[in-house]
């Protein structure tokens, strides 16, 4: 059975998580807020203090230095880290590079462990992960991949248009997937090698990624056949086990926003008053301060039961789509009452609200759109209905 008390070792370790990103992380938001050219640097500076504090790489195994958490003990601490949107840079726990480290440790080869992943999860390089196309090429639908790899002797030539790809101006490596005749590959690629450009950044809503949305370019780009991941032709099933886990570690992340939101909200109606009382004593606060804090219970419930589907070694696809789809939702939700509820304080940059509610949008799309999951979510329980009718 799944048991919601967390060990006393991870509950204090959440805690020192949360008291480290409210003391240290906090404060470093305003100077990123006003110069997003420092992310960069205000990232390192949060790595190096989280390695102080005992909080650096808290999914990365032992043996690479990390605290070697589990899924479900994960869960407590990147909703803590995500209470600022710099506290999963400082954790070294931000997508894309956790999703990668997650994939390159699972099927990488140990020469590529020692060349990418060792690095990476010391927070030493950045990664990229170069899948999306621009029309009509692979977005939502697999299957409209388009970038290829052909075999050039011993190793690979791969060509293609990549786009919206989250962290590639800075990235150390991409791991990218290309379409071979034996089917979708995933192939390391370093950011010097010659046939890898930055074509430009997206402008975007968001601005919370190191490295900005970038469009890159494979051109005749040469690759050995050491940097073929995994398998060849399992670049799909590779995806999948990224893309799982991945989108319920979105989930944990944004779910820590949310909480704070709902904390900033909660402060702001205490302290002022309206037509003669506080606000916190008119209904309608109450009303969506109830709504906001079912919406987080819930969503931490459904992020805690796929957490611990991913830990019974289940690949819970179904329970990680549904969950996407229910905290995207609910977050959005949640940040977009916080924001009505403190007036135009909210949309002023005062409090941080504004920024939430801007990076916060994309996370109904990325990782699969609500709609994609839903069809996905649907389609698969009407499939196992008709078996039970047979």
């Amino acid at each position: 059975m799944l048991d919601f008390a967390p060990s006393p070792e991870t509950a204090a370790l959440a805690a020192r998580v949360r008291r480290f990103v409210e003391e240290v992380v906090v404060p470093r938001e305003a100077e990123v807020a006003a110069d997003a050219d420092r992310l960069e640097p205000v990232r390192a500076g949060l790595q190096q203090a989280a390695r102080e504090a005992g909080v650096f790489a808290p999914r990365v195994p032992r043996e690479y230095g990390g605290l070697g958490l589990d899924w479900r003990d994960s869960a407590l601490v990147f909703e803590a880290a995500g209470r600022s949107l710099l506290g999963p840079q400082a954790l070294n726990c931000a997508a894309p590079d956790e999703g990668n480290m997650h994939l390159l440790h699972a099927v990488g080869t140990a020469e590529q462990k020692a060349r990418y992943y060792a690095p990476l999860a010391r927070g030493e390089v950045r990664s990229c992960f170069a899948m999306t196309e621009p029309a009509p090429g692979v977005g939502s639908d697999p299957a409209m991949l388009l970038t290829r790899a052909v075999r050039d002797g011993a190793g690979w030539v791969i060509d293609g248009d990549k786009w919206f790809i989250t962290g590639a101006d800075g990235a150390a490596f991409a791991i990218c997937m290309a379409r071979t005749d034996d089917g979708p590959t995933m192939f390391m690629v370093d950011a010097g090698n010659p046939g890898f450009e930055i074509v430009r950044h997206t402008p975007t809503l968001d601005h919370a990624f190191p490295g900005g949305h970038c469009e890159v370019r494979f051109a005749g780009c040469r690759v050995g056949a050491d940097a073929v991941l995994g398998d060849i032709g399992k670049g799909y099933e590779y995806a999948q086990l990224r893309l799982g886990p991945g989108r319920l570690t979105h989930c944990m992340r944004w779910l820590g926003i949310a909480g704070r939101a709902l904390d900033i909200a909660m402060d702001y109606v205490n302290g002022r008053d309206s037509f003669k009382k506080r606000l916190s004593q008119h209904q309608e606060m109450q009303r969506l301060v109830a709504e906001s804090a079912i919406e987080v219970h819930a969503s931490r419930l459904m992020i805690w039961q796929a957490a611990w589907c991913l830990d019974r070694g289940e690949q819970a696809l179904h329970e990680t789509s549904m969950t996407k789809v229910f905290v995207a939702e609910a977050v959005n939700r949640i940040v977009d009452r916080a924001l009505q509820m403190c007036g135009a304080s909210g949309i002023s940059e005062y409090l941080p609200l504004a920024q939430f509610y801007r990076e916060i949008r994309g996370f109904r799309i990325y990782d699969g759109a609500t709609e994609v999951h839903r069809a996905s979510i649907g389609i698969r329980l009407l499939r196992e209905a008709a078996k039970g009718a047979r």
